[in-house]
């Protein structure tokens, strides 16, 4: 699984956090261009709740991930998605996933503590599915049955590609939810994987949230 960057909102010469100040500062004209105080004005807003001015700058990125991965990914409706199409394009990989196991009084939850061989066991048994299916999924193609057809025979583990855009207050709130230990292992990864990015492009943004990368 991969994250990277694919674009940041600019104009004229101005970086994203300066559009964020400079929107901020819409009632107030002649001030506007000051960005030498925009990290304490960002600030002032992340801690009094001011989050519109947040919605004034974007960043797309782009995700490597498992189908089952991306269904809960594609859950946050206040980002736009375009997703690898399994009807005009062969599916070409899968993701391994590591065993763990489930905690039983949290079924939201898994715990790492399964025996090596258990989890050897697990990871074959990823492959043989995944040797199986796509045994399976290149017959039907050769049979002549369409893509969107043949998909069905594809499990989850199946490997696809999204862009994902959103504002700079959706991805802070995407990264307060999923950067949670709460959050899905898998997921939690990608989500790590965006913070590094939005830490390097926001860094007066992420010091006012306690965000570093280490």
């Amino acid at each position: 699984m991969s994250v990277k960057l694919v674009s940041l909102t600019s104009a004229e010469g101005m970086k994203p956090e300066e559009i964020i100040s400079y929107c901020a500062r819409v009632s107030n004209p002649k001030n506007q261009s000051n960005f030498g105080t925009a990290p304490a004005l960002l600030k002032y807003c992340i801690e009094n709740k001011h989050w519109s001015p947040f919605e004034m700058a974007d960043m797309t990125v782009e995700i490597t991930t498992s189908r089952a991965i991306a269904q809960q990914i594609l859950r946050h409706r206040s980002f736009q998605f375009q997703e690898f199409s399994q009807r005009y394009a062969k599916a070409f990989e899968y993701v391994e996933c590591q065993a763990r196991r489930q905690d039983s009084t949290n079924r939201q939850n898994s715990i790492d503590d399964l025996s090596p061989e258990t989890k050897m066991w697990f990871k074959a048994m990823q492959a043989q599915v995944w040797s199986n299916s796509e045994s399976l999924y290149k017959e039907a193609l050769e049979r002549g049955i369409a893509k969107e057809c043949a998909r069905f025979l594809l499990p989850l583990n199946t490997m696809t590609k999204l862009y994902m855009k959103g504002s700079v207050r959706s991805w802070i709130h995407y990264l307060q939810i999923r950067t949670d230990a709460a959050t899905q292992k898998e997921h939690r990864d990608i989500a790590e994987g965006v913070k590094k990015i939005f830490v390097a492009n926001f860094p007066s943004i992420s010091e006012a949230m306690g965000w570093k990368n280490g």
